[in-house]
């Protein structure tokens, strides 16, 4: 998370979604934290860890022109290859819950879109190799994860971002 969380900011966000316990479904969040170590971007560009925050996101998503989502992405692709997937490709839907506890990025990016608040939506990601209970990426998914840093760079760069200062090359994770 930013620093200033308190009020939403419009213009571009970065949520890093994912579970850093289930091994390759937490590259969204290892992408956005090797993002926030290249530093600050102009104009502002806020970034989100978007693991546990439900609704609260809703503000941030609605009051942005743009969202940028970076997640594992299961789209049958071979492992470890980085996904792109715009607008009405992101996935997005309602649906009966269990729990309150429940509620997802998918819910939240429909509620946004019954209201009309919708920013311009891309969804960046790596092919997930394995998805069971673990701390680390996979050794596929870790070599991958600066292909899916640079992809994103270059998309915020596309919507007018720059990052502030030496860029330096993001440092893969290991296994």
């Amino acid at each position: 998370m930013s620093a200033d969380v308190g009020a939403p900011l419009a213009g571009t966000v970065v949520i890093g979604v994912g579970s850093p316990l289930m091994g390759d479904d937490g590259v969204g969040l290892a992408a956005l934290e090797e993002i926030r170590g290249i530093g600050n971007f102009e104009p502002h560009v806020e970034l989100l860890d978007g693991g546990t925050w439900g609704m609260n996101l809703l503000p941030f998503l609605e009051s942005a022109e743009r969202a940028l989502i970076l997640d594992a992405i299961d789209a049958g692709r071979a492992p470890a290859e980085v996904v792109e997937l715009e607008g009405a490709a992101v996935p997005r839907f309602l649906s009966t819950k269990l729990s309150p506890h429940q509620i997802d990025l998918r819910e939240v990016l429909a509620l946004a879109e019954l209201r009309g608040r919708l920013p311009e939506l891309v969804a960046l990601g790596i092919q997930p190799a394995r998805v069971e209970m673990r701390t680390e990426l996979s050794a596929e998914v870790a070599v991958a994860l600066p292909r899916l840093v640079e992809a994103a760079i270059e998309r915020l760069e596309a919507w007018g971002h720059s990052p502030v200062g030496p860029r330096s090359a993001p440092t893969p994770a290991t296994d």
